[in-house]
């Protein structure tokens, strides 16, 4: 029988904090992920429970959150208004991890979600008020002819953000670590908020506001 101990691999860090742990997890994927390693799904759901997900793009991260954004009037959007709970996840296929996040959105100010858009490619921007998000389209030429309108309309680089498009911060209430390993023995580990932690988490390890532990394969 293979015997398999703690030398083996490296476990999860049950002490650090979970922000710097994505810091250090997201660090390495950016020198591996062949594309796109601030991928992440974002699942958000409607007032009576039906959940949808999809694959958007991480813009920012600190101890306050993570932040995307989107239009405001497109499906996700609308099902954030109606339900602030949400869960974001991360896989790296690359470094066999992944990272679940589960939290509350609050939208970001003015002056972010200004600068953020200011930075996109003209034609990201010029896209964004072409664009009915999510909305049906009968036919391509038409979102195409619509993209044409809005460039004569903006022929400079001074392009206003449109108020149906700003970003959301996701702030955590519990984090999952999960690093692969063989036979299907893999390492995972949780942080709980303090003040949505289970009582049977309760005697595990304390970490300032965050109640750790680790879980079963």
């Amino acid at each position: 029988m293979t015997k398999l101990t703690q030398e083996n691999f490296t476990l999860i860090d049950l002490t650090a904090d979970p922000f710097r742990l994505f810091e250090t997890w997201f660090q390495e994927a950016q020198k591996t992920e062949p594309n796109d390693p601030n991928a992440m799904v974002l699942t958000t759901a409607t007032p009576d429970g039906y959940p949808s997900s999809r694959v958007i793009l991480l813009k920012g991260v600190d101890h306050c959150g993570f932040v995307f954004y989107t239009n405001l009037e497109s499906r996700k959007g609308k099902e954030l208004s109606q339900n602030p709970h949400v869960a974001l996840l991360f896989y790296w296929k690359s470094l066999r991890r992944q990272i679940r996040i589960e939290g509350d959105i609050s939208p970001v100010s003015t002056e972010e979600a200004d600068a953020y858009f200011a930075s996109r490619s003209r034609l990201s921007r010029l896209g964004a008020i072409a664009s009915d998000q999510s909305r049906p389209l009968a036919d391509r030429a038409i979102f195409e002819e619509r993209l044409r309108s809005v460039e004569q309309r903006y022929p400079s680089d001074s392009i206003p953000r449109p108020e149906n498009w700003s970003g959301y911060r996701v702030c955590p209430v519990r984090f999952e670590f999960w690093q692969e390993r063989p036979y299907r023995l893999h390492d995972r580990a949780v942080w709980h908020k303090n003040d949505s932690t289970p009582d049977s988490l309760r005697h595990d390890t304390l970490h300032e506001s965050w109640h750790v532990t680790r879980l079963y394969p």
